[in-house]
């Protein structure tokens, strides 16, 4: 069963999840600044690993908050390992909960599929996209979305 994605224009669903050290994160404690929120399926994936590597270069004025249904502790081991600085949220427990509150988890394949939702400083999706999970996402469209919002 395939939900639509959170309508552009719509307030953000708001979240909480633990981060890769364990740290929550809750959106709503962002606003005041751009938000790239990406949902990737799972870690150790090879599409997956060449997607956030990209998102080090994003503007230095957007939070990047990357969200899988993988464990934290998977998280941390990824991020340590591919030298990610940005939080990698896991949405674990219960299982893909926000994947699903942004309608982009997969009910058949138990995790979420290439989501991404650029957020304003208010709160509000501004741009997104989905794409299958073996296509790789355009970051410079997350660039070029990034600088429409001020």
């Amino acid at each position: 069963m395939m939900t639509h994605p959170a309508a552009v224009g719509a307030q953000a669903p708001d979240f909480e999840l633990q981060d890769q050290h364990g740290t929550p994160v809750r959106l709503s404690d962002l606003r005041g600044r751009k938000v790239v929120l990406v949902f990737y399926p799972l870690a150790f994936s090879g599409v997956c690993q060449s997607e956030l590597a990209a998102l080090r270069d994003l503007p230095a004025d957007a939070q990047v908050l990357a969200v899988s249904v993988d464990s934290v502790f998977a998280q941390r081991a990824w991020a340590d390992r591919e030298g990610y600085a940005f939080p990698l949220l896991s949405d674990f427990w219960p299982h893909g909960q926000v994947a699903r509150a942004y309608g982009v988890f997969d009910e058949v394949k138990g995790h979420a599929r290439r989501g991404t939702f650029v957020i304003d400083g208010e709160g509000v999706i501004r741009w997104s996209v989905v794409n299958p999970i073996g296509q790789a996402r355009d970051v410079a469209a997350y660039v070029e979305a990034l600088a429409g919002i001020s």
